[in-house]
């Protein structure tokens, strides 16, 4: 199964629109998991014309969103346990999202961590779970490029980040 992960398009306003490099490269995609910071409900459907969409909403994000989808979940894909956070309210966003899902024990409780709110990319294993944050694809902050991120779900879950200069 292959994933789709975008988070912080902070997209709203009447020319709402998905950049042409990011719409080709999820084509193919099983499905596509948004870490929050959608901004706009309008959002949602410019990904669903490409792949089923599921998510979280970030800081950012207006009542109907989290009503839509929530702060914090779990999926169950592929035989793999998915969790999904913005990464907001602690000093180091991947600490934040890593805490998100560890039991009392210090273990992890999903195999795998999506997050965003920093808009910069992270890949990295804990505590047995793969922590993936996929930046922006529209909005890079002081990043040099956008970025977006497809996971694998195979014998192990498998992450790639994929970058772009332009929108």
């Amino acid at each position: 199964m292959r994933i789709g992960v975008v988070s912080d398009t902070h997209l709203s306003g009447t020319a709402v629109r998905l950049p042409d490099v990011l719409v080709e490269g999820l084509q193919g995609v099983d499905m596509i998991l948004h870490a929050g910071d959608w901004m706009d409900e309008s959002v949602v459907g410019l990904f669903a014309s490409i792949a089923p969409v599921d998510g979280v909403a970030g800081n950012n994000d207006g009542l109907e969103i989290v009503r839509r989808f929530g702060r914090r979940k779990v999926l169950k894909l592929a035989g793999y346990r998915i969790g999904i956070v913005h990464g907001d309210g602690g000093r180091s966003t991947p600490d934040t999202a890593h805490r998100a899902f560890l039991d009392s024990d210090g273990q992890g409780t999903v195999d795998v961590v999506l997050f965003g709110h920093s808009h910069i990319p992270f890949m990295e294993r804990r505590s047995g779970m793969l922590l993936f944050n996929p930046g922006s694809p529209t909005d890079k902050r002081r990043q040099a490029r956008y970025s977006y991120g497809i996971v694998t779900l195979g014998s192990q879950p498998e992450a790639e980040l994929f970058y772009y200069e332009r929108k």
